[in-house]
């Protein structure tokens, strides 16, 4: 977090080097940030304005979710066209702005990136479509004959990650593949076209001033030559390797990427996700000619459990050791029930993919006090933290959409058997007594806030020093005044707490009080000692 002030933030952002290897970066999801016009979207103005309240709540860094031109089929990880913005959210000249008032306080801009698959409403996919087999416009995605006397049935059993098959058939008979929805082409990245096409990107981007790039599904780019069955057709897990999964040529790509982001000053960044394991594996994606990031989902997987949160993090260090990169940790994002809620569950591990009105009902007290303890240990780890829009306020996922309203492919593909990932996407509350909670002018949304958003608004809690978004405020000014990002962990011989540097880690995992010695900085229950409760962590300073 910068210290410097106002008029020397600028100097800072072009000189600082490796900014990232200790940063706090914050996700924003476009559609449900902050709405400036009433029309119950996210939009760049609306950003541009939260610029002070991201300021004073102490990131580093924003990353921003996809805001390109795109049908939206997918929330914009369908992308129509790569170098503008979808007028749902404003245009070039708003995102400018957004980047210049962020740089001006000191905060860096990370910009999604989706190069596995495009839209079929990009041009080059209209123009596939319309082209003849084995025309260069088909040979920049993957199409393929389909198996069968007469071609009728799909080139290999792949499955979507949507649910349904991974292949849709056109009009000529031929098949393409989408490892997401139908409407996500696969680009083929043998193609050398397609590799330029995405320097392009990159560059158009950071020649706008961008610190960098989160990569979306980065292990997915490169398939197996011939495209071979998976062992069955069951749906093949991100994190398993698979034939579509974790090739050796996506390393080929990031190493020509890396080479683009060092011709600019300002130390560029790359971030993989990646659902890759083990961490050995993962972190051959970090190695110093590649990435610079990538995101640790065996951390976030790991739930509230002692036993496999000290495993995993003395995994994902040693790993990233090894390479010389630094280790991020995660506990939300958009793709995921947040852990205000996860945690709540009668199993703290568990990992649902969305949660529907019939199921399992998390216990929000107890998911919340255990979320607040569960960021209060991630913060005071060594390397880089990202916190998703909303959880510094404690928000826990919306449970009781009704189906008429959710938007997420997964929930359509799957018959409604999956919830999808529409619960951890609704707009953020901004203002408790205001139409929509403030998040707009007008009492437009485009998912329904449930009415426990109410208390837990902003404006509710900014000034509140119990709070949550008190709690991370806290911490993250604590985490930036004694390093811990930049710092070293060694773990206690006995219960679960770590040191790092000169600030001693202890989280309570038992059913009873554990002793506290030494001055507490912070903790996630509000004690000051001389014993922490069940489901609490504690920041002591060591003398």
């Amino acid at each position: 977090m910068s210290t410097l002030p106002l008029d020397d933030t600028a100097t800072e952002l072009q000189t600082a080097r490796e900014w990232w290897r200790d940063a706090v970066i914050y996700q924003i999801y476009p559609r449900s940030f902050a709405d400036s016009n009433g029309d119950g979207i996210g939009d760049f103005p609306g950003y541009t304005s939260k610029i002070p309240y991201l300021r004073q709540l102490g990131v580093d860094a924003v990353w921003l979710s996809p805001f390109y031109v795109s049908p939206q089929a997918d929330a914009g990880y369908d992308v129509a066209d790569y170098c503008d913005v979808n007028p749902l959210f404003g245009g070039l000249d708003d995102f400018d702005e957004f980047l210049r008032t962020a740089h001006e306080v000191g905060i860096r801009v990370v910009v999604d990136l989706v190069p596995n698959h495009s839209s079929d409403e990009h041009a080059w996919f209209r123009a596939a479509l319309a082209a003849e087999r084995g025309s260069q416009e088909r040979a920049r995605y993957v199409f393929r004959e389909g198996r069968g006397a007469q071609g009728e049935l799909p080139p290999n059993n792949w499955q979507s990650n949507f649910g349904g098959p991974a292949w849709t058939r056109i009009a000529d008979g031929s098949w393409y593949l989408h490892l997401f929805d139908t409407k996500q082409p696969d680009f083929d990245w043998t193609n050398p076209e397609v590799a330029d096409f995405f320097d392009d990107v990159l560059r158009f981007w950071l020649d706008r001033g961008v610190d960098g790039f989160r990569v979306d599904v980065a292990h997915a780019l490169i398939k197996a030559e011939n495209l071979p069955d998976i062992d069955d057709r069951k749906k093949v897990p991100a994190g398993d390797t698979g034939p579509m999964w974790d090739q050796e040529g996506v390393h080929d790509v990031y190493r020509r990427w890396h080479a683009v982001l060092d011709e600019y000053d300002g130390d560029r960044l790359l971030v993989a996700e990646a659902w890759v394991s083990p961490p050995e594996r993962l972190a051959r994606y970090v190695r110093p000619d590649e990435m610079h990031q990538a995101f640790n989902f065996p951390y976030m997987v790991a739930g509230w459990d002692a036993a496999r949160l000290r495993a995993v993090i003395d995994q994902s260090i040693e790993a990233n050791e090894s390479v010389g990169a630094p280790t991020t940790w995660v506990l939300s994002n958009h793709d995921v029930v947040r852990h205000a809620s996860r945690f709540g569950l009668a199993d703290p591990t568990s990992w649902p993919n969305g949660i529907a009105p019939d199921d399992e009902q998390p216990d929000a007290a107890l998911g919340l006090r255990r979320a607040r303890a569960a960021t209060l240990m991630m913060l005071a780890l060594p390397g880089s933290a990202y916190v998703y829009q909303g959880e510094e306020l404690g928000l826990p996922e919306a449970t009781q959409l009704p189906a008429d309203v959710r938007q997420d492919p997964t929930f359509a593909r799957t018959g409604g058997a999956e919830a999808g990932r529409d619960g951890c996407r609704i707009p953020l509350p901004w203002v408790k007594d205001a139409p929509a909670f403030g998040f707009g002018p007008s009492a437009d949304v485009w998912l329904p806030q449930p009415d426990s958003y109410g208390p837990l608004a902003a404006d509710q809690q900014v000034d509140d020093p119990s709070s949550t978004y008190s709690l991370y405020r806290t911490a993250l000014e604590l985490r930036a005044r004694y390093g811990l990002g930049s710092g070293s962990l060694a773990w206690d011989a006995d219960g679960f707490g770590f040191t790092n540097g000169s600030v001693r880690v202890v989280s309570n995992f038992g059913t009873s009080p554990v002793g506290v010695d030494g001055e507490i900085l912070v903790s996630s229950d509000g004690t000051a000692g001389p014993t922490l409760a069940q489901d609490a962590t504690a920041w002591v300073l060591v003398p």
